[in-house]
């Protein structure tokens, strides 16, 4: 679109230059000419009330040296009765022919000569006879100036021409700037960026298109927005209860009902988890920044400690949430963050005996929020090999999915995931959510944990 307006352009703007300049070039040459023409005219009239008065060949040479044309004027005076013979003073270069012609028709004319032209003005004697005096204009004299003027002519239209080209191309920037927002905008879409929008800028119809865009990838991220929460509804309609029941069936006691009651509970939890880490895995890899995609942490954090409370008091355990208390917001999905909880919570209640405490605090910074999930239990020893567990490698009889969930989540808007000890005596896990353009310093190494304490108010103990 920009080299077509710049085209476009080019091509108007050379043929209005072309219409104007070559006619006023002409108009240029025959005012040179005119002009040359008019001072030989005024040459020759200097003279013509001495021919009217004399004859005499010395006072006619002092007359025409004192026009100051020089070797350019001739006079022709014809020959008299009487015996005068005809007299011709200065250089003539005229034919004779054209001189006799233009006695005759009484009137001035120009003849070609070499290297210029010969004006002719017959002037009444007082003999009654005509004399003709010729003035010689060269071809310099008619061309003088002319040069000049097409020259100046000539700059004057290609500095028009440049200036129209000049003006084109940045209205055509204006104009391709965003067309090309609107190309990028549908670039990064399509590698998964569901937060690219472009902006309702310029003209009216990109401004349309643009709005027609940023409609269309609301409408995407809401589709992929409750793709998610299908599947984040899956996850938590069949880990949650499968946690439940393989409790419930570590309680049967001894016997072959109950060991195959067991055997058949993890079996159906190997095969779940299974079917939600492919469901993952097919996820589009991108963060969750769109229109709609954020939640308030704390308001997840409160509601999946509700349902865990109950199965805690079932196992005697104590638990505590602190910074949940006001609204944090996080550029995640409320599903996603949610399951991230469970799949926290439920490696707790899985991995550490009955009795165990464990704690979930929230801390809201500047530019990352940072969920912490710790219990009392006997820690991990190995927090690299866990997060490799985390990244799919399902050793040490574990499948790593929830450390998946939770590193996805993470990940997804720039943070990361660390394995730590708590301050409870056990596990830490920390979620790095990050809210800011650019991503903080992070000090220590991979599978530490820099830890903050709560205030006190916020560590008391519930027992539900």
């Amino acid at each position: 679109m920009r080299w077509a307006l710049v085209k476009v352009s080019l091509a108007v703007t050379a043929m209005v230059v072309v219409a104007f300049a070559v006619p006023l070039g002409m108009v240029i040459k025959e005012l040179a000419r005119d002009r040359a023409f008019s001072d030989a005219e005024r040459d020759a009239a200097e003279i013509a009330p001495a021919l009217s008065i004399t004859t005499d060949h010395e006072q006619l040479q002092r007359v025409v040296a004192s026009a100051g044309s020089g070797d350019r004027m001739a006079v022709h005076i014809p020959a008299a009765g009487g015996g005068m013979a005809a007299v011709n003073l200065g250089v003539h270069r005229a034919a004779e022919e054209d001189v006799e012609t233009t006695r005759r028709m009484g009137r001035a004319s120009t003849a070609k000569v070499p290297d210029g032209s010969a004006l002719l003005q017959p002037v009444a004697l007082s003999s009654g006879q005509i004399a003709v005096v010729e003035v010689y204009v060269p071809d310099a004299a008619v061309g003088r100036g002319v040069g000049t003027a097409w020259a100046t002519l000539a700059a004057v239209g290609l500095a028009l021409i440049v200036g129209s080209v000049a003006v084109a191309d940045r209205l055509g920037i204006r104009m391709v700037r965003h067309a090309q927002r609107l190309a990028e905008g549908a670039r990064e879409l399509g590698d998964g960026r569901l937060g690219a929008r472009v902006p309702e800028e310029g003209p009216s119809e990109l401004r349309l298109a643009a709005v027609a865009f940023n409609s269309m990838a609301d409408q995407v991220v809401q589709l992929l927005a409750n793709e998610r929460e299908l599947a984040a509804d899956l996850s938590h309609r069949l880990r949650t209860p499968l946690t439940v029941l393989r409790l419930n069936a570590a309680s049967l006691g001894e016997g072959p009902a109950a060991d195959q009651t067991r055997a058949a509970v993890e079996q159906l939890e190997r095969e779940v988890d299974t079917i939600i880490r492919t469901a993952r895995e097919a996820k589009p890899q991108t963060a969750a920044a769109g229109p709609g995609a954020g939640c308030d942490a704390a308001e997840v954090v409160r509601e999946r400690m509700v349902f865990w409370s109950a199965l805690a008091e079932d196992e005697g355990r104590k638990w505590r949430v602190a910074g949940a208390e006001r609204p944090v917001r996080i550029p995640v999905a409320r599903a996603d963050l949610a399951a991230a909880l469970d799949a926290l919570l439920g490696n707790v209640f899985r991995h550490t005996p009955e009795g165990t405490a464990f704690a979930v605090d929230l801390h809201n910074g500047e530019d990352a929020v940072i969920v912490l999930v710790s219990d009392a239990g006997a820690g991990i020893s190995d927090p690299e090999a866990a997060m490799a567990r985390g990244r799919g490698s399902g050793s040490d009889g574990s499948t790593g999915l929830g450390l998946d969930i939770v590193r996805r989540l993470a990940e997804a808007t720039g943070g990361d995931v660390r394995i730590g000890s708590s301050v409870l005596g056990g596990t830490e896990v920390r979620i790095w959510i990050q809210i800011a353009g650019s991503r903080p310093e992070r000090r220590g190494h991979r599978g530490t944990v820099r830890r903050r304490r709560p205030r006190r108010s916020a560590l008391s103990f519930n027992r539900s």
